[in-house]
């Protein structure tokens, strides 16, 4: 039976080298390939695309990109003094301990926990 194996965002940037060097210093992702107009980063299992495409223009921000982690706290201690948050952390109705930040072209990313794991700690 075929079987779907992952799905991984392809977004646009603005300036590509700029969104590789926030990813990189900002979030630890690496990238691990590219080329002139593309590339993929990576980190813990997570894949990210980014692309630049002159006919397109400025990239328009829709959608959060959702990632789950085993430990937010440790990630928005890492990261808090060189973001500003959308919001959070903070525990969501649904079960979530949250938090967001955009990127530099506007992208919402939404980091979450569960909540009894989270406490668990």
């Amino acid at each position: 039976m075929m079987r779907l194996r992952s799905l991984t965002p392809m977004l646009q940037a603005g300036d590509l080298q700029r969104t590789i060097a926030w990813y990189e210093s900002v979030l630890g992702f690496r990238c691990v390939r590219r080329e002139k107009h593309w590339c993929r980063l990576e980190r813990d299992g997570v894949t990210l695309m980014f692309m630049r495409n002159e006919h397109v223009g400025t990239p328009h921000a829709t959608g959060t990109q959702y990632i789950y982690v085993d430990d937010l706290n440790a990630l928005w201690n890492a990261i808090k003094d060189r973001v500003t948050p959308e919001w959070g952390p903070e525990k969501m109705p649904y079960g979530m301990m949250e938090f967001a930040i955009k990127d530099p072209d506007g992208y919402l990313l939404s980091f979450g926990e569960e909540l009894e794991k989270a406490e668990d700690k």
